[in-house]
């Protein structure tokens, strides 16, 4: 509700997408409703785009998955890869999602990308990919 106060203060559209990290068309689409139904029609607004593949419930079993680790699914390492979380929502879910967008997922549940000092054993075998030798850790 952050746009609508900085729309009722008189911002512009353009500065209050950039103050909250929006794109323009969005605040427009914001403002347009503000203007017919209040805050209570923007707050009743639904959600425009694709619905996601995964459900709040999904994703807390992903969370409690990821911090039991790898090797509790079998993983020869204790390194969280793309590939690996992508064979883990698909094993847990039966949702199947190319390994560049777990990257999304991981950062919707606050997971970062860490880098371990040494190379992991499978990037030097060529294993699971160039991204073997890459950690996750909840922000």
């Amino acid at each position: 509700m952050e746009a609508a106060r900085l729309l009722r203060e008189g911002l512009s559209q353009s500065e209050v997408a950039r103050a909250v990290g929006a794109h323009r068309q969005s605040v427009s689409r914001w403002a347009r409703a503000l203007a017919q139904a209040g805050v209570r029609g923007l707050r009743q607004a639904k959600r425009i785009g694709r619905p996601p593949k995964l459900n709040p419930a999904q994703l807390r079993d992903i969370e409690r998955a990821l911090k039991r680790g790898p090797e509790a699914f079998g993983f020869a390492t204790g390194l969280w890869t793309a590939n690996r979380v992508r064979e883990l929502i698909e094993y847990r879910t039966g949702v199947r999602y190319h390994q560049d967008h777990v990257w999304r997922i991981l950062r919707q549940l606050n997971w970062t990308c860490q880098r371990p000092t040494g190379k992991g054993a499978g990037a030097r075998r060529g294993g699971d990919s160039a991204l073997a030798a890459v950690t996750l850790a909840r922000a």
